[in-house]
């Protein structure tokens, strides 16, 4: 079994990657990571680092152009700021039929793009760590298990029913996902969530919130809020 996981460089993916290299080993492991406009390219340098960690393939597409037209907020070209605030709060004060951090489509062009490629590279499963707190609400509606089963419909019949995609947390809240990697020691230190993209993580946008709140209910601090907080403090 040969595994192609989408590797953001956040909590999920970064999870994902572990469970994929724990289970199948890292030589029949690769990753894929995108590069689509966002704001916070500071994920991609903590997606290399994360591959590097567990020492598979990390394969990098640039898909800048194809969001050229969306006012997304975590776009660098998008007029909009980043909003603060959960998600929940979010979804009361959206005006358009998505938050404004959705990005148009982005997992089923990211999934269609990893199953060319899983079918080049011989994988047979494509993993992605989509869970249920981001679907909630439909705040990213191609993260909803609905979504996911038509996607993975679509992909097997598509590859000629040699790719299939897993989304282990699909059903899963996002302390979960923190606990399973907990228990695999995933270096999450290492890992970038934020949608700022500054020097250090705000805590203030929707990914900072729910990351930090995953963990304070495992018990523990955010590595990332500890490492804003230790800088305040300075």
């Amino acid at each position: 079994m040969r595994a192609l996981v989408l590797l953001s460089g956040g909590v999920d993916s970064s999870t994902c990657l572990a469970m994929a290299v724990n289970e199948y080993g890292k030589e029949n492991v690769c990753a894929l990571m995108a590069f689509y406009g966002q704001k916070h390219v500071k994920e991609l340098e903590a997606a290399r680092k994360i591959a590097a960690y567990y020492e598979v393939d990390l394969l990098e597409i640039d898909l800048t152009k194809i969001f050229t037209y969306s006012n997304c907020s975590l776009l660098s070209h998008s007029t909009q700021e980043v909003p603060h605030g959960t998600y929940q709060e979010q979804l009361q004060n959206k005006q358009e039929a998505a938050i404004s951090t959705y990005v148009p489509f982005r997992n089923g062009l990211f999934l269609s793009t990893a199953a060319s490629i899983a079918i080049s590279k011989q994988c047979d499963i494509i993993l992605y760590g989509a869970h249920s707190d981001d679907a909630a609400g439909d705040a990213y509606p191609d993260c909803s298990e609905e979504f996911n089963a038509a996607m993975n419909e679509a992909i097997y019949l598509g590859s000629g029913k040699q790719v299939k995609i897993v989304a282990p947390f699909v059903k899963l809240h996002k302390q979960d996902i923190v606990r399973k990697g907990l228990e695999l020691n995933v270096p999450y230190e290492l890992t970038w969530s934020c949608y700022e993209g500054h020097e250090y993580a705000c805590g203030k946008c929707g990914t900072c919130i729910d990351r930090e709140k995953a963990f304070e209910l495992n018990g523990c601090i955010d590595p990332l809020a500890k490492i804003r907080e230790e800088q305040c403090h300075e």
